[in-house]
């Protein structure tokens, strides 16, 4: 499969449960590069990069969240591949 880009703003209790340590370690199981963070509306952004099928693996797992946090919507936006990102990190 082709590389994608996907970004995404996930709505519902997802701040001060642990949600961008669990979209960390997804994203180090599917092998892929970019961020999450904290948004001051408190919702999380998160943007990804890596191979079209394991992105779309992964926002799923994003969807249901850790035990701990209560997923209630999620924005997603595909974008071209720019290998913009080297590994995945939590910004605060």
């Amino acid at each position: 499969m082709a590389k994608k880009r996907v970004y995404a703003v996930v709505d519902g209790i997802v701040q001060g449960v642990g949600f961008r340590f669990f979209v960390q370690d997804l994203a180090y199981r599917y092998g892929l590069s970019g961020y999450v963070r904290n948004r001051p509306d408190g919702k999380v952004e998160l943007e990804a990069e890596g191979d079209e099928g394991l992105l779309m693996e992964f926002l799923k797992e994003v969807r249901v969240g850790p035990r701990t946090a209560h997923v209630t919507g999620m924005e997603v936006v595909w974008k071209p591949y720019e290998g913009k990102y080297s590994g995945f990190r939590i910004r605060l």
